[in-house]
């Protein structure tokens, strides 16, 4: 599609502009602003093995390794409780977040310690949905995002996923087991994989429909220049032109027709309606980038956006180790965004949300939307993307969802390059990152 085409290739451009990393000589965030409350972003970047599609900073699981950076990164958070930062819920991403589980509560419950955290959600593997993990998490986490990616056997073994995390009938079960520990259970899918045929991804949907999952997300396949020779090697070349219809049938499936399963909670989210119909509007969608603007974040490799920057974590754990240990946090790189960056940023994740707020958007930046970007607005409008187009409010059309889910692919995408900015910099035996093949190699032990 025409549309398509051309948009993946401006925001392309646009980020590798924008998201720029460059050296700075801060050793601590921003102080927090007055009387707010945060999100922090806590990331463990161990794996037991490597996915070829992931971009994030991870490593292969290591105990002599992952202990000490645990510790690590709890120092670096007081260090953030001595900032005057005040968190009131957490994310933990990674990697693999629950691989090491006393470690992640005794980080969970020293965050508990230090402040009111209202709810945690955390990221998880679907080889932790069993003892004694359900037990340990719950209470500990009010939200569970589980990465199945697809319920199909013979995906999970082109993605090496399914030795690792079992067939997708072993998914299904530990799943049921595990909803009731949970506030919210989300399941994590993906679309459009190389070998994906339509009757897998309606496969898909009816183990979505039947898991009892209360969220689901359906996030499009995307690459990052990291990851791009080792997909093409082991997942095939990429079919853009499928995603498209790929989306319609998943929107389609999950939130149309007369007696929907579930309500859009955002692009490319999706929540589980009650038996009669009934709506949880209190369910917070899993994307914690699109619930909190700006946020704190701790961990190698992990990203803190704060007073219109983004500020990059040592890529290399040895260093970042170091650093924390000169009671100094580990940034090594920033990127400013300017204003018109900022309101880019802004109208992508309101759309994302669904819901775009014409006046809050003229009361954070002093301009109305058609004024301070016009161009884009041009753009959706060209496109059909507005069901809704008023003085005071944008929602979207079926086309609308789906060009705001290429923007936004395209923007993860940026951050994956921003990561390989922060990557390249790795010296040593640490740059050496084998994509896909659970190995790496590092300077750890010097």
């Amino acid at each position: 599609m025409l549309s398509e085409r051309f948009l993946t290739k401006l925001v392309k451009t646009m980020t590798r502009h924008t998201l720029t990393l460059k050296p700075t000589s801060e050793t601590f965030m921003p102080e927090p602003e007055e009387n707010r409350r945060y999100m922090l972003y806590m990331h463990v970047p161990f794996c037991e093995r490597l996915c070829p599609y992931c971009s994030f900073n991870r490593y292969t699981y290591r105990e002599e390794i992952a202990r000490p950076y645990f510790e690590s990164m709890r120092k670096e958070m007081l260090m953030l409780r001595d900032l005057g930062y005040d968190i009131e819920s957490i994310y933990v991403g990674g990697g693999t977040p629950t691989i090491m589980l006393d470690e992640l509560c005794e980080t969970l419950d020293l965050a508990r310690d230090t402040w009111n955290i209202e709810e945690v959600a955390s990221e998880t593997n679907p080889n932790h949905l069993v003892q004694p993990w359900l037990d340990k998490m719950h209470g500990r986490v009010q939200r569970l995002s589980v990465g199945v990616q697809s319920f199909n056997n013979e995906l999970l073994k082109t993605m090496d996923r399914y030795d690792k995390y079992g067939s997708g009938e072993v998914i299904m079960e530990r799943i049921a087991q595990a909803v009731p520990y949970f506030d919210s259970l989300n399941v994590d899918m993906i679309f459009n994989f190389p070998t994906q045929t339509e009757d897998m991804l309606f496969a898909d949907l009816e183990h979505i429909a039947m898991c009892g999952a209360r969220q689901t997300t359906f996030s499009p396949l995307y690459i990052s220049g990291a990851t791009a020779d080792n997909m093409n090697r082991t997942l095939g070349k990429m079919d853009w032109k499928r995603e498209l219809r790929f989306y319609r049938i998943i929107d389609g499936v999950l939130a149309e027709g007369a007696h929907p399963l579930f309500r859009r909670e955002t692009v490319w989210t999706f929540n589980r309606l009650g038996a009669d119909g009934s709506d949880d509007h209190a369910l917070i969608h899993d994307e914690y980038q699109t619930s909190y603007v700006d946020y704190p974040a701790i961990g190698s490799g992990s990203i803190t956006h704060l007073a219109g920057a983004l500020y990059v974590n040592d890529f290399s754990i040895s260093d970042y180790n170091r650093h924390i240990e000169e009671g100094r946090m580990p940034i090594m790189g920033k990127s400013t965004l300017s204003k018109r960056d900022l309101m880019r940023y802004n109208f992508l994740l309101n759309l994302y949300r669904l819901r775009f707020d014409k006046r809050a958007f003229r009361d954070e930046f002093g301009v109305s939307v058609e004024f301070g970007l016009p161009a884009e607005m041009a753009f959706m409008r060209l496109n059909g993307a507005f069901a809704t187009d008023t003085k005071d409010e944008l929602t979207l059309t079926e086309m609308g969802r789906y060009l705001v889910l290429v923007m936004y692919r395209q923007f993860l995408s940026g951050m994956n390059n921003l990561r390989e900015q922060a990557r390249a910099e790795l010296s040593g035996s640490e740059r050496q990152l084998l994509f896909g093949n659970g190995t790496i190699y590092t300077n750890m032990d010097e």
